[in-house]
This record gives structure tokens, sequence and C-alpha cells, in this order.
């Protein structure tokens, strides 16, 4: 059997440590330590063990005894027996209400109800828009279907909003119920398990709504997407959820997750718009101009200057979305590709053949090399 450690050691503090030194020391190693709640190899073992040094090194006489004796004392134990629970301590006094709150679900004080607290839950909805909408900002008004109070029972459950008080708990939705951890006793005030908090209890169903308090019911919403809104934003409408448990509490929100339809040719990052643009060798030697329609009601003329590359970007400046944060806009950015021709006729292979040593390499070897000079710079 292993010897046991010394008191203060388990505490980790010196043996001049006042009261509060002992107080805070325990809480920190309970927290750590708690079987409940510790991830800790072997928490079981430590949390008793820091309760026994606690136990003893807090009171007075035992702590002065375990100083003059410690734990060889050859005449018989002088805490009595202590190392197998011969002690009782009230948590709540040293780790305070939150702790057995943290562990068990329950507080640690007061047996007012809870019914004040409960809320309906939160409901999520997705609505899709497209990028025109998303450059300007939109109003929107939908029609959807949403939980709400019943109207025959105005939320209760029961048969013509008649409820009794819960007999457990006598209406206030609480009961106090006690905790023991090894040898600490801890009075916890908790929800009430027959009623789950509300306090009152249902003698007889609703018809309309089965006792459950709610009605689906059609309804219009209105609301305003701001200007360069992201994919995935979320808009709230407070008290749209569903609605408070037995009609007691706060009804839930609503979130409204905004969704983008793709663009036939703009793809998004941030406030930028992205675009490939396909064009004919003889575009990109020659130059020329292309002119499309473009999100913000305006044509968007794109200038291709000669002798460009496939692979090159034109950088369009403030034609993209608004900043949701900040001002201006963002850029288009248009990626030039060279478009190949899935056939070509023989009299145009001949020609292209014909032009082949003017407009290939003449060294391909150097021209390797001076194009990665340029992908370097």
């Amino acid at each position: 059997m292993s010897e046991k450690r010394d008191y203060y050691e388990v505490l980790g503090v010196a043996k001049d440590a006042s009261s509060a030194d002992l107080k805070n020391a325990f809480r920190s190693l309970a927290r750590k330590y708690h079987p409940d709640r510790s991830q800790e190899d072997d928490a079981e073992n430590k949390f008793k063990e820091i309760q026994e040094a606690y136990a003893v090194l807090s009171d007075a006489e035992k702590r002065a005894q375990f100083d003059r004796f410690g734990h060889g004392n050859t005449g018989g134990s002088p805490f009595g027996g202590f190392g197998g629970g011969g002690f009782n301590i009230n948590l709540e006094d040293v780790m305070g209400g939150d702790f057995f709150s943290n562990i068990f679900g329950g507080g640690g004080g007061g047996g007012g109800s809870q019914s004040s607290r409960r809320r309906g839950s939160d409901i999520r909805m997705f609505h899709t828009v497209d990028l025109e909408k998303i450059y300007a900002g939109s109003t929107e008004e939908v029609e959807v279907e949403l939980p709400v109070a019943c109207s025959k029972c105005a939320g209760t459950g029961a048969k013509d909003g008649n409820i009794s008080d819960c007999s457990d708990c006598s209406g206030q939705g609480r009961v106090r119920m006690r905790q023991q951890v090894g040898p600490f006793v801890q009075d916890v005030v908790r929800d009430c398990p027959r009623c789950k908090g509300a306090g009152n209890q249902i003698d007889e169903n609703c018809g309309p709504c089965r006792g459950n308090g709610k009605e689906i019911k059609s309804t219009t919403l209105r609301f305003n997407i701001p200007a360069g809104a992201e994919a995935g934003t979320r808009l709230r409408m407070r008290g749209k959820g569903e609605p408070a448990p037995q009609g007691k509490g706060q009804d839930g929100d609503l979130f409204i997750e905004i969704d983008i339809d793709q663009h036939l040719w703009y793809e998004r990052s941030n406030a930028d718009l992205i675009m490939s643009l396909p064009l004919g060798y003889t575009d990109l030697v020659l130059g020329t101009s292309v002119t499309l329609e473009h999100i913000d009601g305006k044509e968007l003329v794109i200038k291709i200057p000669p002798y460009s590359n496939s692979g090159d970007t034109i950088e369009i400046k403030k034609r993209g979305l608004p900043r949701n944060r900040g001002s201006g806009r963002g850029d288009v950015i248009v990626l030039l590709k060279l478009h190949m021709p899935k056939k070509v006729d023989k009299k145009s292979k001949k020609i292209l053949q014909d032009l082949k040593p003017v407009l290939g390499p003449k060294d391909i070897l150097e021209r390797i090399k001076d194009d990665a000079k340029e992908r370097r710079n």
C-alpha cells in the first residue's frame, strides 16, 4: 500500500497557508479533478485525496493534530477513522452554488419558478436570392407556415386553457434535492422533473392541438437583405420561432439564412467578381473589346490589349459588389483563356500550317526560359 502524501503537498500550499489560501486551492483542484467532469487519469482517487486533505486542514483542531502527528500516529488516528469518511462538509460553502449546477444541471440556491426563463426553440429557414439583389440590397416578402400558440388554449396545451399547480413542486417549478459526492453533501435546487420547470400540470389535453399548445399558421414575413450580404448571412426575427412552452415564457426566434443563386458567369470572392473570358488566338494577338450585361444594370466593357496571353487577368476597378464592411465596391477580375476549337476544316488547317513559322516560337527552349522569367517577376 502506497504511503499517504502530505496534506499540504496534496493541496499545493505552504504549511502556514491561510484559510482563504486553502479554500482557493481546494476549489481549483476540485474543479479540475471532479470525476463527473475531469478527463484526467485516476481523477476519482485524486478527488478523494483532495477532499480528505481539505477536510483536515480547514478544521483548526484537526489541522493542529495533523501538524503534530502527521499520518504516523502509533496511538491510533487522531481523526477518528478520518480516512474512511468521518467528516461531512457542505460544498456550497466552499465551491459556490454554480459548482453543482454545472455538474448536475441544477441551481445551488433559490427556489423560484423557472417559467419566466423558459423560451420556445429557435427556427432556421433558408431564402435564396440572385446576385443582382445582393448588389442592390432587397426587401423580401415571403409566405411561410410557422408554429404559433394554439388559439383555443392560448398555448397552454390544456382544454380551455385550464391548468393546475404541479402537485410535486406546488406550482414553483423547482424542487430541492440532496446530492452526495463522496463525503460532501449539497442541497441542489433544480427543475421539477414532473412539470419540467413549468410549475403547472395539464389535467385534460386541448383537443385541437392535442396538448402540445401549438398550431401551424400561414405567416407573411418581410425582411431586408443588405447590399453586399454574404452567403450564409443570418437575419434574426425575434419572437417568430417556436412558441413558449405551455404559453409561459418567451417565444423563440426565427433565423433566415441567405443563400445566393449561381450567376451565369460570375464567381464571387468577397466583394470581387471573377469570370473567365475565352478568346480566339487572333483576338489575343490583335486585341479586341467585349461588352457584357452587368449586375448594376450598366454595360461592362472589357478591353483586351494586343499580344495578351492566355492566363492574363484584367481588373476592372469598382465594378464588383458593395463592401459590406466599409465603403466602395470590389473589382471585376477577368481571366483570359484561349478558346480551342474542337474541329478545324482542311482549308483552315492549311492556313494554320502556313502561319506556323510566323506565329510559333523560333527557339522553344529560349521561349520556355523567357516564360519562366515573366512568371517569376
